[in-house]
């Protein structure tokens, strides 16, 4: 799987960050940056970052993250993790960084359904 980063904006102006591949200490910045990239160029109140296709994730990783909320929040916006595979959602509950997130998951059934997403009791913001 290639290691990028795309970054989409929907009609309503949320910015979702979606990666691919490794989030390790090589890409963290990389990550940090799109998220930052997301505010700058689109003034983005709702910055969602789709970890679907994500195939490892590290500290550094999760620091990129933090990292991400942290500016978005300062602004005065929403940051969410979406989509995170099953090991992914352990790592983030285990770390306490699942609540944090405001993580979404895809429907309840295993299939995406990003319209209808459901959440945890926290917001993100």
């Amino acid at each position: 799987m290639d290691n990028a980063i795309r970054t989409t904006v929907a009609d309503d102006g949320t910015v979702t960050v979606t990666v691919l591949g490794e989030v390790d200490f090589s890409r963290s910045d990389e990550v940090a940056q799109s998220i930052r990239d997301a505010l700058i160029d689109w003034s983005a109140t709702v910055v969602r970052v789709d970890l679907r296709d994500a195939s490892f994730i590290d500290s550094t990783g999760l620091g990129a993250l933090i990292e991400g909320y942290r500016d978005v929040t300062e602004r005065g916006g929403q940051f969410m993790v979406v989509n995170p595979t099953e090991s992914f959602r352990r790592v983030l509950e285990v770390t306490g960084l699942s609540d944090f997130f405001g993580l979404i998951s895809s429907s309840p059934a295993g299939t995406a359904d990003e319209t209808q997403p459901e959440r945890t009791s926290a917001t993100g913001a």
